[in-house]
């Protein structure tokens, strides 16, 4: 059983590695200070219980915890952290934990959860059929193959046919970390976590590391307006969690899977000179992030949507792959104003119109744009400018056209 502690005080990775010790002395446990420290730990070594604090430089425990969730589904969690907040907790649940502990963490609470977990993978290993072992082999040698594909190296015998009928046409995704001289380990690890959720949810694919800062996506996706998404949402969740500048590059569909290292070497050297867009279409640096990207998205969206009555922040940030709150900032800083009074601004502007320029009742021009109740959409409408709607459309008739002051 392998164990992994992650937490920025020392007297506390120590304390539980000791105790842990003495109870599995046949277990290997590894300390990480940093979620940085902890990713590097996961990508070299097998591991079956991360406990984690939540508090910690950089990313803290439960961001750590959510983007690792991909990558490594089989990994059970303990959160640990010296706050009761009840929020914590609920988020940690939510994320797939196990348990939230509180510190300081009591020995025997621990070795309990500790027991329970290793009964639990125990069983876990045991029900493992042969052939989720094969799929997962299958797996490793697909994305070793791309490897050696996009690096240039000869694949020899080996029968790629299954491979080509599932992949016949596929783009290739390029993104590349500008990290000077620091080790980029976990903004790697971020990226092949984010990427590889990206990727399910928009088709089929998988990610590959090409080198130390730079990978690459294989995305068989249904249409080019995909791939815009796709695209789109890759910048934005980027640009939330990296803080170091990055590029992206994507090549067009490729029919052939032996064209993949000619193309790779395409979007590397576009990497280098930007200016070089085709046939690779566009590159995109990003210095310390995509927060424009992401409102530009978002406000496209809600002017696609604004009449619908269950648009909301949540749905929103939702589809800029952004937390509400911090979305909710973000919004405000770029656009200034709040989400709630944007979309009050673009409804109310159709509303107007609408009664300026229509004879329609005031019940169907609130449903067309949003209020299924007419005396709320009443309320907003007097608040915004003084008046009723009943009032406005009144006072419209009764004044020289082009001169009416609102």
């Amino acid at each position: 059983m392998n164990i992994l502690i992650t937490d920025d005080e020392s007297i506390i990775r120590t304390g539980v590695r000791r105790t842990l010790e003495q109870a599995y002395p046949e277990s290997s446990i590894h300390l990480a200070a940093s979620a940085d420290e902890a990713a590097r730990i996961l990508s070299q070594h097998s591991v079956d219980i991360v406990l984690t604090d939540i508090l910690m430089p950089g990313i803290d425990g439960l961001e750590f915890m959510r983007l690792s969730r991909h990558k490594y589904p089989h990994i059970k969690w303990i959160v640990i952290s010296a706050h009761s907040e009840f929020s914590y907790a609920q988020k940690a649940v939510q994320l797939g934990a196990r348990d939230y502990l509180l510190k300081p963490i009591g020995k025997k609470r621990l070795l309990e959860l500790i027991r329970q977990l290793a009964g639990e993978l125990a069983e876990e290993r045991s029900a493992l059929k042969e052939g989720e072992l094969l799929r997962g082999s299958l797996g490793y040698l697909r994305e070793a193959m791309f490897q050696r594909l996009a690096s240039g190296h000869d694949i020899g015998q080996l029968d790629i046919g299954a491979l080509l009928e599932r992949y016949s046409g596929f783009h290739l995704i390029m993104v590349r970390l500008e990290s000077g001289t620091r080790d980029a380990g976990l903004e790697h690890f971020v990226v092949d976590n984010v990427f590889s959720e990206l990727l399910k949810r928009s088709g089929d694919g998988f990610v590959i590391s090409y080198d130390r800062n730079t990978l690459i996506g294989v995305a068989v996706l249904g249409s080019e307006d995909t791939l815009s998404g796709l695209m789109a949402n890759l910048r934005g969740y980027l640009g939330r969690y990296l803080k170091i500048p990055f590029q992206l590059a994507h090549s067009g569909v490729i029919g052939e899977i032996r064209e993949v290292p000619e193309m790779v070497q395409k979007l590397y050297r576009s990497m280098a000179n930007p200016a070089e867009e085709k046939p690779c279409m566009p590159t995109m640096r990003v210095k310390g992030g995509s927060d424009n990207k992401a409102i530009e998205v978002a406000l496209q969206y809600i002017s696609a949507h604004y009449k619908e009555e269950s648009l909301s922040l949540e749905r929103i940030a939702s589809v800029v792959f952004l937390n509400p709150v911090y979305f909710s900032q973000l919004f405000k800083q770029k656009t200034g104003q709040g989400f709630k009074d944007y979309l009050i601004g673009l409804r109310l502007e159709e509303a107007r119109q609408l009664l300026r320029d229509s004879d329609l009742k005031l019940a169907d021009i609130a449903e067309r744009i949003g209020y299924h109740d007419m005396r709320h959409f009443t309320q907003v409408f007097r608040k915004r400018f003084h008046m009723t709607p009943t009032e406005y459309r009144q006072d419209k008739k009764n004044t020289v056209p082009g001169i009416l002051n609102t």
